[in-house]
């Protein structure tokens, strides 16, 4: 009798509710009245709190788009800078070689530092009715595409010439630092369903991978419209290249500068107009949701002790160590390929083409990847997709200039560069869930194991540019020739082969002692959601737990 009159306006009438509320008030309905109707107010309440907080977790498909484009500038604009802007500066603004490896060094270990320094900024920013993420993006967006066209744009000054491009290189890596760290902790505030979390990231690494084709396409396809003007060099030390030298000759002296300084600013502008059309969809399409109730509940570790629980933790520092090396090499392979290809073998208006095929096959290849880790391992396909190049890399040096042969190895080169674009994101996880088995009592250190490895990829990216271009200037590097002397072309052959074999070769052999193999790693997953499953049944029970006090 008194289910009927009190509860059937709440259960049988209204299919919002659960099956396990509607069987709890069934079971309770013949028991204690005052009881019951506890209990049934308690679990009635928490069961239409966890439908609105389903719905306010739940993301749709164009947020999770919106989100993902967010992420497109960063790799669009770091895909252009890493391939052309080594080329641009010393064959368009016509920078000492030495001027330019110490610009290409400060400006990417500039960027390295301002990343753990917005980072605690981003975490110190109090919550606006924009969120604490967004308001760092939008303010950012403008001046750094700003500063970006500046970058390809040649003063017309010739002593102040390297301080207008370390400037605006600064201050274009430190503004889009601004954009990009609130964007990757923009994660955690899109929703507090892990799931959904996960979802949104791949599509963010579906649409980023995209970047770098796009990023590679535009600038490499309207700077490849003009003639890079040039004079012949008739130096004896110039033997081992006469083929390319008459394939050269006819690109005359007087051609026209101010075309291909227009087309890397019309490809500048095109990528700043992307970059703030992306961000805007990004501000727009996706709510930044307040979890700072959440967060007031945890447990505060200063920065200090959590970067020394998290640099001590043996699995991190190998991982990050073997990545190190490998990306320092598929830097080294990046940053120098556009100028090997236009010198060494001769294909001056190839090269964009070939390095848009490499971003495409990297592109291609990451779902087989992806496919490829869930079946064999990660560790197999580190093994083997890093690996997977090196024969390649030594067959680009070792036959004559072959058209064909560049394009098998862009081909092959990419493939690896997708495994060692999806690796490290897919393994640092496993990391991370190692360290909390470890450490259950110190938990929130994930910002610092994802900032620091952003940290030592960027620097190592620093260190690759200013080491080669530096190479490059001791062995004698000439801008605007047609050709270049046998021992540029040598430096060149070692820096997109040897240096880069041997990094992958010592970087393996660190990855040998990860300890984190297949088996280590279910077994972690499954503590980590037994863990899980033990708090949520803690939690239910605090929430049916009956209120006596009546």
């Amino acid at each position: 009798m008194y289910f009927h009159c009190m509860f059937s306006p709440y259960n049988e009438r209204d299919d919002k509710l659960c099956n396990r509320c509607l069987a709890f008030f069934r079971k309770r309905a013949a028991s204690d009245h005052i009881q019951c109707l506890n209990e049934c107010q308690t679990v009635m309440g928490s069961c239409m709190l966890s439908k609105q907080q389903e719905r306010k977790r739940a993301l749709t498909v164009w947020s999770k788009v919106c989100f993902a484009i967010g992420g497109a500038p960063y790799q669009i604009t770091g895909t252009a800078l890493g391939f052309f802007l080594q080329i641009f500066l010393l064959d368009v603004a016509r920078l000492n070689p030495l001027n330019a490896s110490v610009i290409l060094f400060v400006g990417r270990a500039w960027d390295a530092v301002t990343d753990p320094t917005v980072g605690f900024l981003v975490s110190r920013t109090p919550w606006t009715r924009h969120g604490r993420m967004m308001p760092w993006i939008l303010v950012s967006t403008i001046p750094a595409v700003l500063c970006y066209f500046l970058i390809w744009v040649v003063p017309p000054i010739e002593q102040g010439k390297m301080m207008w491009y370390l400037l605006f290189y600064c201050l274009f890596q430190t503004l889009q630092t601004c954009f990009h760290v609130p964007y990757s902790a923009l994660t955690m505030f899109i929703s507090t369903e892990q799931r959904e979390r996960d979802s949104a990231t791949a599509y963010r690494m579906t649409v980023e991978v995209f970047g770098t084709v796009v990023g590679t396409a535009i600038q490499g396809q309207i700077v490849g419209m003009a003639n890079t003007p040039c004079k012949n060099n008739t130096s004896p030390n110039n033997s081992s290249n006469d083929s390319i030298q008459s394939n050269n000759s006819h690109i005359p002296l007087k051609s026209n500068i101010f075309d291909e300084r227009c087309a890397y600013m019309i490809a500048s502008a095109v990528i700043s107009l992307i970059y703030v059309v992306c961000a805007a969809v990004l501000f727009f399409g996706v709510r930044e949701q307040d979890v700072q109730g959440e967060l007031k509940a945890q447990k505060r570790v200063s920065f200090q002790k959590g970067l020394r629980l998290v640099m001590g933790h043996g699995p991190y520092v190998k991982l990050v160590l073997a990545f190190l090396f490998t990306s320092l090499a598929f830097m080294l392979l990046e940053g120098n390929f556009a100028v090997f290809i236009k010198y060494t073998l001769g294909f001056r208006e190839d090269f964009q083409n070939i390095l848009l095929v490499i971003m495409v096959s990297a592109t291609v290849s990451i779902p087989m990847w992806q496919w490829f880790l869930c079946r064999f391992g990660k560790k197999t396909a580190v093994y083997i997709g890093i690996t997977w190049a090196v024969p390649f890399m030594i067959l680009v040096v070792s036959v004559n200039s072959s058209l064909i042969v560049s394009y098998i190895v862009s081909i092959a080169a990419g493939v690896s560069v997708g495994a060692a674009f999806l690796l490290p994101w897919s393994m640092l996880p496993d990391v991370v869930d190692d360290f909390k088995l470890q450490n259950p009592t110190s938990q929130g250190h994930e910002a610092i194991f994802y900032s620091f490895y952003v940290f030592f990829t960027k620097f190592a990216s620093g260190v690759s540019l200013g080491v080669s271009t530096l190479a490059l200037s001791f062995a004698g590097y000439e801008t605007g020739v047609c050709v270049q002397s046998d021992s540029v072309n040598l430096t060149l052959k070692l820096l997109v082969s040897a240096a880069p074999v041997s990094l992958i070769a010592l970087g393996l052999l660190i990855f040998m002692t990860y300890p984190i193999d297949e088996e280590r790693r279910e077994y972690n997953n499954k503590q980590l959601q037994l863990l899980l499953r033990n708090e949520e049944e803690e939690d239910e029970m605090e929430v049916l737990k009956p209120d006596i006090t009546a």
